[in-house]
Formats: C-alpha cells, structure tokens, sequence
C-alpha cells in the first residue's frame, strides 16, 4: 500500500483475513453481547455460536466501537508512516460505528476521512477492497474515497430471511416493517437501499424465494453485460454470496450462479460474521453483486 494513505475498516466488511494482510486494512472490530458478556467480532465469537444462542432464544444484542478504540487504531496507522487515512464503514443506519469514527478522526495525528459507506458485510467489503487498489496505485485520500463511493454506489445486496423477527428484535428492520404483519404467511425477499433495508418481494415458499433471489442476481448481472455490449463499457462482475447457518442453500446457490454467469470475476462464499448474523437470525440467504 502506499504509505500515504492507509484503510480502516469495520470487521462487518468480512473481509477474508489474507485479503487483510495483503491490502494492509486496519480493521475495527465490532461486539457482540450475549446473556450480558461481551464478544469482539472476528476474534472472540464465531457465527454459529451466535445462531445457536438466537435458537435459544438467549438476548444477543451488538455494540460499536468506542471513540477510543478507533483512536488507538489512528494513531497505530499514523505511527506506521500513514500520511492519511480513509475510515469506511457500515451504514450509519445500522450502528453507531461511523459516529465513533467521526469523534475519533477530530484528535487523530493525521487527516482522516471517514466515509458512511451505506453498505455492510461484502457489499462493504468489496468497497474496502476498491479503496485499497486506489490507495495502492498512489491515489490521494480525495481519489480512494471516489474510488469508494462510487464501487459503494454500483454495488447491490439482496438477501432472504427465515423470519423477520431478528430485523424487528434489533430495530433494523425499516421500511420492511409493513411485512410484519403478514410475516408468518410469506417468506421476504429484501435489498439494501440508500443504507436501510426494504422489501423487495413477498414470496409463498423459501424455495421460491431462493429461485427469486437467484432470478434477479442473474438479471442484474446479464444487464450489467448487455451495457457493456452497447459500448458503455465491459464491467468485471464480483459476487459474494452470503449466510447464516445455511452453509448447504449457499453453496448449491453459488453453484447455480457459477453456472449460468460463467465470465464472473469472482464468487466469495462466506457465512456473516457475528454482528450481521445476530439481527438477521439463522436462514439468512443472501448475494452482493458488485460490478467493477
């Protein structure tokens, strides 16, 4: 990476940990609580060990990081030669992550901007990912926040819940709250749009919605395609398909989409990692599609 600008991110990113080293990313752990004790992200609870506690129906609840905590991390990158820092992180509609970063970056030794990404898990990732590349080619803190808001801006999140009762439980659930009242007859197909979740399509049947969400990844990337085509440039394609607790569905999905998108430039499949897992349950089913 250059020593100019350095990456810092949040552990919802669930970024592959060579990808980490590889890109240099300083990476902000997240916490998850359960029966009142308290988990880091990424180091000290896994995702199944949170899906087993919401099927116990044990209280599992997520904090941010603390001002500090992203101060200490400013420094540590400062002190390693950075000349500034670009700080992306999961919608601020989500957690309070990105306002402890804002605190932090005022006393920080070097400039720092931080960028509410309106994104979360992969489709954040991907983001990270792109920033690091401008960083790396030599860009200024100006150029790797354009390269990330515009990979942010192009990149969509679809995904499928069991039940809607953990989105509703967290109070992360936003304009999906209208299917609550008829969650139990039908299965949500839902998307992340302008850093909230919404509805997207009610369908009968798991299975069906499973075939939904595949319908319209594949649709949107055969777009994405056909754009190309017209000459408005051949975009590369990265997909990451993601899960909680469903590790078969996700990768019988992949496979599918392996198959019938076969000029992908990459499929990463990955179950969410703690915080995510916690307000989406188990059952989570769900692909970022992230052109490039």
């Amino acid at each position: 990476m250059s020593p100019h600008v350095a990456i810092v991110t949040d552990s919802t990113a669930y970024l592959r940990p060579e990808a980490v080293r590889r890109h240099s990313i300083s990476v902000v752990p997240l916490t998850v609580v359960i029966d009142d004790e308290a988990f880091e992200e990424g180091t000290e609870i896994s995702a199944p060990a949170v899906a087993r506690a919401l099927q116990r129906r044990r209280p599992v609840t997520t904090s941010r990081p603390s001002p500090g905590e992203f101060a200490a991390v400013y420094e540590a990158v400062a002190d390693s030669g950075a000349e500034s820092i670009v700080s992306l992180h999961l919608s601020g509609e989500f957690s309070g992550t990105y306002d402890a970063a804002l605190l932090a970056a005022k006393e920080a030794p070097v400039p720092v901007r931080v960028v509410d990404t309106g994104m979360v898990a992969m489709a954040l990732g991907f983001t990270v990912l792109a920033a690091a590349r401008a960083a790396e080619a030599g860009g200024t803190a100006e150029d790797v926040v354009a390269a990330a808001e515009k990979r942010a801006y192009d990149t969509s999140a679809y995904f499928y819940v069991d039940t809607l009762d953990y989105l509703r439980r967290g109070g992360r659930i936003g304009a999906a709250q209208a299917l609550f009242g008829s969650a139990l007859a039908v299965k949500p197909l839902l998307r992340l749009a302008d850093g909230r979740i919404e509805p997207l399509e009610k369908v009968r049947t798991a299975s069906r919605a499973i075939t939904r969400l595949e319908e319209i990844v594949v649709g949107q990337v055969e777009q994405i395609g056909q754009a190309g085509e017209r000459g408005e440039g051949g975009r590369k394609v990265s997909l990451a398909v993601h899960h909680l607790a469903s590790a078969e569905r996700a990768a019988a999905l992949a496979d599918r989409l392996r198959e019938r998108l076969p000029d992908l430039d990459e499929l990463v499949v990955s179950e969410v990692g703690a915080v995510i897992g916690a307000h989406a349950g188990p059952g989570l089913l769900g692909v970022v599609v992230s052109p490039h």
